[in-house]
């Protein structure tokens, strides 16, 4: 019984969607959050990537050409193409993901840079005096 059957485009397009929403963003905001956004931002470009390297593709060149693409077109929904080795529209090729793996993924990841950060925060932090 499958309660959420809604479906996303693949091949790296959202991280590519979220990285460019993230990205416009960061530049808004002050101050160090917007550091930390444009990371997170590069960390959203990273499944892309990675799609690349598996598939034994140039993931620079692909990531940015795909990169471009979504900053020209807010419509696009270009993702990695591993068949041909370029970028190519999900839509056209019938590349879907479910949308409830990728928001549990997305959220998990999320939550474990946060864990991380805090503990971080935590070492960092001025001993306690002793009295």
């Amino acid at each position: 019984a499958v309660k959420d059957s809604r479906v996303i485009f693949g091949g790296g397009f959202p991280e590519m969607r979220m990285s460019k929403a993230v990205d416009a963003l960061a530049s808004k905001t002050p101050g160090k959050k917007s550091i930390a956004m444009e990371a997170f931002a590069r960390a959203l470009r990273a499944l892309p990537a990675t799609i690349c390297d598996n598939a034994g593709l140039d993931s620079s060149e692909i990531v940015a050409n795909l990169r471009a693409a979504h900053g020209a077109d807010p419509e696009s929904r270009m993702g990695v193409d591993v068949i041909h080795g370029d970028m190519g529209d999900m839509s056209e090729m019938g590349i879907f993901e479910a949308f409830r793996v990728k928001s549990q993924v997305l959220n998990s990841a999320t939550e474990a840079a946060e864990m991380i950060l805090r503990v971080d925060d935590i070492i960092r932090a001025a001993p306690r005096q002793r009295q």
